[in-house]
């Protein structure tokens, strides 16, 4: 059975898988600050020790979702957006045939929870999963497009990406450092 939409549902799971292991990780790390600073015995009055960390779990799990499910509708629309300016495709084949793509971030997620204790193991996975998928996408593109095309397609997303990382790295420590320069010290 050959379906278009037999991988449709991959993006979703890899968005779950993705999120699980990144709130996972950071549910240990939350829970060791707590109890370093003493903040969790007083959690403990009113939850159970399950019930903090499974509260805490689902609370990150739906951040780190939105976080995701943010960026793969970005990244879905600067696909677009380099297939509008620079493919000769009209009928939109291009996206069609990068759809299967989509197993390699399901794929990543999965590798994802076996890398659980490491947020630079699940970041490395992230990083490769995006860089395979890029590639995937630009083999799949390239029947509709020239040379200067797939060209304009990398340099495109590449400038895209690499300003909006950097204005969001700009921004967060503009914001730190101003909170830190507000502390009384």
């Amino acid at each position: 059975m050959k379906n278009i939409y037999l991988t449709s549902y991959f993006p979703l799971l890899a968005i779950i898988l993705f999120s699980t292991s990144l709130a996972l990780k950071t549910q240990m790390e939350l829970v060791y600050f707590l109890k370093k600073t003493g903040i969790y015995q007083g959690m403990l009055e009113f939850f159970s020790e399950g019930g903090v960390k499974l509260s805490l779990t689902v609370l990150l799990l739906v951040l780190f979702f939105m976080v995701f499910a943010a960026l793969k509708l970005v990244a879905d629309t600067i696909n677009g957006l380099s297939l509008l300016f620079f493919s000769k495709d009209l009928e939109g084949e291009s996206l069609t045939k990068s759809r299967q793509g989509s197993a390699i971030y399901f794929i990543g997620g999965a590798l994802s929870l076996l890398s659980l204790f490491s947020y630079i193991g699940i970041g490395i996975l992230f990083a490769a999963a995006t860089f395979i998928y890029f590639s995937y996408f630009v083999y799949k593109a390239s029947s509709s497009l020239t040379a200067s095309g797939i060209a304009g397609v990398i340099f495109f997303q590449v400038m895209v990406w690499s300003s909006l990382l950097t204005g969001i790295l700009y921004l967060s420590l503009k914001i730190h450092n101003s909170i830190m320069a507000s502390l009384p010290i």
